[in-house]
């Protein structure tokens, strides 16, 4: 349930020391494992590589890193102000069926959303509205979605698309430094199957 932020010790295998000394250490290694050569070949500067990678010993740091790009993000909301629109918080758009819109979402931000909901599970999305907004009010609104930071029903869809491409591009900077499957979905795939 947590394979987005699985410890690097988790990542590295079956690439352990132990299991690369010898023949016999592998294939020793593949009678517990059943995964182990079902994969594709990987070479040897590419084992090196997922050994040396520390980059997922420290999920703090890309929490951080979206957090950063949630922070540029509002800084270019607030700066073109009048292209990005007032948004009233109404709600409405988080029914997405019913207001026609569609929101897709990244792995960093749910790895984030996921990080900061103080240990509760992400939540499925079991209609067409957001199972985070309750009663017309969004409880996660501190952590949520680039989209909905971006999405304003009265703002300009030419400023909107812009922002939300280069907001993509930094996403898929971040899933490509710390070895994330990039995936851009609509949020009801995204929180169904988070973990799996």
């Amino acid at each position: 349930m947590i394979y987005p932020v699985r410890p690097s010790q988790c990542r590295v295998w079956p690439f352990w020391s132990s299991n690369l000394t010898t023949p016999f250490a592998w294939n020793r290694a593949t009678q517990k494992c059943n995964g182990i050569n079902r994969g594709r070949l990987y070479s040897f500067e590419e084992i090196e590589k997922i050994k040396k990678n520390k980059k997922w010993r420290a999920n703090s740091q890309l929490i951080k890193e979206v957090a950063e790009v949630y922070d540029w993000l509002g800084s270019q909301i607030e700066s073109h102000r009048e292209s990005a629109g007032y948004c009233k918080a109404c709600g409405k758009c988080c029914d997405f069926e019913s207001f026609d819109h569609k929101l897709f979402v990244t792995p960093p931000e749910l790895i984030y959303l996921s990080e900061n909901l103080h240990g509760e599970n992400v939540k499925p999305m079991q209609s067409s509205r957001c199972p985070y907004n309750i009663g017309g009010r969004c409880t996660i609104y501190e952590h949520r979605f680039a989209g909905c930071r971006i999405f304003c029903c009265k703002g300009n869809a030419d400023f909107q698309n812009d922002l939300s491409e280069s907001v993509i591009k930094k996403f898929k900077s971040l899933c490509e430094e710390y070895q994330i499957e990039y995936r851009y979905s609509e949020l009801a795939t995204a929180l169904n199957n988070f973990g799996r």
